[in-house]
């Protein structure tokens, strides 16, 4: 027990420095699309499933699990770019962009996870774990809008967590569980000093290299058994209140609030005989809890509204519904596969996608693959899962340039399409 404590408190430091300094991806929007290798073979779904559920997963499983300690890596290949179509048209008062097509540079990341769960007694648990949340990351090797004081353009949002969850059964085969959620943030803008005229404080907008945030929330759970077979699962997590961005105090809407928006998740999973089960869930993401990520730019607002207030511009997202699909079967001595498709609504809208072009968070479909086996009879095991987020595109006009037809009517001068698809791979050990 002494020495498996010691690795724990030794890869939680190594890990944590390591979370500090790597940017995330986009997935269901800026969340993972699942957390955990065994849950990401999933796409994500399982919240009714309790042996996948440390990192990140339905709080209430965790008393089911034992003692387990879990490490993990994943690699990521997120591609995005942009194309604007149309040469600006000059006019006084427009905003053009360069035409053509761009690719964001720094395409591999890595990103660890680690769990602990210890039972107290036979009817209750208490973990911890570290893990990172979906995020955003844009580099592109390009003036993208003209900033005289930087030659490339992009974001770089990261966020990492720490997860401490009691897990209680209230019957035989029902259980409730809780998570204190502690959260840290960064975040770095650059190459948009441009929009300085439209900011409440320029000076606090682009440029100004990271700036971090703490913040805290909870998230709830229940798992239950309601038929032979056949489990319930639903958790709901608080808005994350975060510490705001004062560096970016003239970005972000509410000076500088960067809040983590809610979610809830309901979902089955049905064991077919001992050797498969089908699994379904249905997650909310509100994106209207955050102003700075869900208002709309609108550049006729400008001037009663300017970036950093409370009605500044953001990034028009708006709230999503996900389906999760997901299969296991263990009939194979030691091997454990698993498949899964998760499906997201589109939380950027065309009219958003100017702002966008910082963070494209446009991907809607996940095919997943997994597999675990197992090591001998001492309950270790390896995990592995392969992600594949399909090409995703949102096209629209860029808001900010036009020109006057013979009627004088005003119309589009630009198109933006924002395109993005994703590679991953996770690796994760279970002793």
């Amino acid at each position: 027990m002494k020495n498996s404590n010691k690795i724990i408190f030794s890869a939680l430091i190594v890990l944590a420095g390591m979370f500090s300094t790597q940017p995330v991806k986009a997935t269901d929007g800026y969340f993972g699309v699942g957390y955990g290798a065994q849950n990401k073979g999933l796409a994500g779904a399982g919240i009714a499933w309790y042996q996948n559920s440390l990192i990140n997963g339905n709080p209430a499983g965790h008393v089911f699990l034992g003692k387990q300690y879990q490490v993990g890596v994943g690699f990521f290949n997120p591609n995005r770019e942009y194309t604007v179509t149309g040469n600006p048209s000059g006019m006084d008062g427009t905003f053009g962009l360069m035409a053509g097509n761009v690719e964001s540079d720094s395409k591999l990341f890595l990103m660890p996870s680690m769990g602990a769960n210890w039972m107290i007694n036979e009817k209750s648990s208490f973990s911890a774990t570290l893990f990172g949340n979906g995020g955003m990351n844009t580099d592109y090797p390009t003036n993208t809008f003209h900033d005289p004081n930087s030659a490339t353009t992009g974001v770089d949002l990261g966020q990492m967590f720490v997860g401490l969850t009691y897990s209680r059964k209230i019957a035989e085969k029902h259980s409730f569980g809780v998570t204190a959620l502690l959260a840290y943030q960064y975040f770095e803008a650059k190459g948009i000093s441009t929009f300085g005229q439209m900011s409440s404080d320029p000076a606090k907008l682009s440029n100004n290299d990271h700036d971090n945030g703490f913040g805290y929330g909870v998230k709830f759970g229940y798992m239950g058994e309601l038929a032979k077979g056949l489990h319930l699962g639903a958790s709901y997590q608080t808005m994350l209140y975060m510490s705001e961005f004062d560096d970016y105090a003239g970005l972000f809407a509410e000076q500088g609030d960067f809040n983590i928006p809610s979610t809830w998740t309901v979902g089955l999973a049905y064991e077919i005989n001992e050797d498969w089960a089908v699994m379904a869930d249905y997650k909310a993401i509100n994106y209207t809890d955050v102003a700075s990520v869900s208002n709309k730019m609108d550049p006729m607002a400008f001037a009663t509204a300017p970036l950093g207030t409370d009605k500044g511009a953001g990034f028009g997202w708006q709230d999503i519904g996900v389906w999760k699909f997901g299969v296991e079967f263990a009939g194979i001595d030691t091997w454990t596969f698993r498949g899964g498709y998760s499906h997201t609504d589109q939380p950027v809208p065309y009219s958003e996608v100017m702002f966008n072009i910082l963070a494209p968070g446009v991907i809607e479909d996940h095919i997943t693959l997994g597999c675990s086996k197992t090591l001998g009879d001492s309950g270790k095991a390896l995990h592995l899962a392969l992600v594949y987020a399909l090409p995703a595109s949102v096209k629209g006009y860029n808001p900010m340039d036009f020109e006057f037809d013979s009627d004088m009517n005003m119309v589009p001068n630009q198109t933006i399409e924002l395109e993005m698809n994703q590679f991953e791979v996770e690796i994760a050990f279970t002793f």
